[in-house]
């Protein structure tokens, strides 16, 4: 597969249904050298919410796949509902950067009602991969606006950017 083993691994768990790797994904995320302040202060993980039809079709979203595991290692909740998308949106990967940007401006929110268990509270966001973090950016706007204080984030995989140099 292009991209290596873990483009391999991201890319069966999304597309091929290895709803397991998940945990072993957690593990090596739970592995590294977080900052003092993220491991004292880390209250929950918040996975990015995958489109409703996306969800269906696969049946699961990965990024709550890794982020219910990743919750359990580190003994704090995982909550899923804390960020929905307020629309649909176009598939990140055929687009550049800035159209990246305005594709996920506005497309999530946070729940009025979490405002109060948000309030000063510094959340873990969890997805599968980052390209530009545009999408990240997104979700935790919306988190900031329900009042969380600081926001981390953790993902598996990075993208390859256009600058990157080919592997050989």
């Amino acid at each position: 597969m292009p991209g290596g083993t873990g483009a391999g691994i991201i890319h069966s768990l999304k597309y091929g249904g290895w709803t397991r790797v998940g945990s072993e994904i957690a593990e090596r995320l739970a592995r590294l050298q977080w900052p003092i302040d993220v491991r004292e202060e880390r209250a929950m993980t918040v996975p990015v919410p995958l489109a409703a039809p996306r969800e269906r079709e696969r049946g699961f979203n990965q990024s709550a796949v890794i982020a219910r595991e990743l919750g359990e290692i580190w003994q704090i909740p995982c909550r899923e509902e804390l960020v929905a998308r307020a629309r649909a949106t176009r598939s990140q990967t055929e687009l550049t950067p800035g159209e990246r940007l305005s594709n996920v401006a506005g497309a999530f929110r946070s729940r009025e009602k979490d405002s109060r268990e948000l309030a000063g509270a510094h959340l873990i966001l969890v997805d599968d991969v980052i390209t530009t973090g545009a999408t990240l950016a997104a979700c935790a706007s919306a988190l900031f606006e329900a009042g969380a204080r600081t926001i981390s984030y953790v993902t598996f995989g990075r993208a390859p950017a256009a600058g990157d140099r080919p592997q050989r």
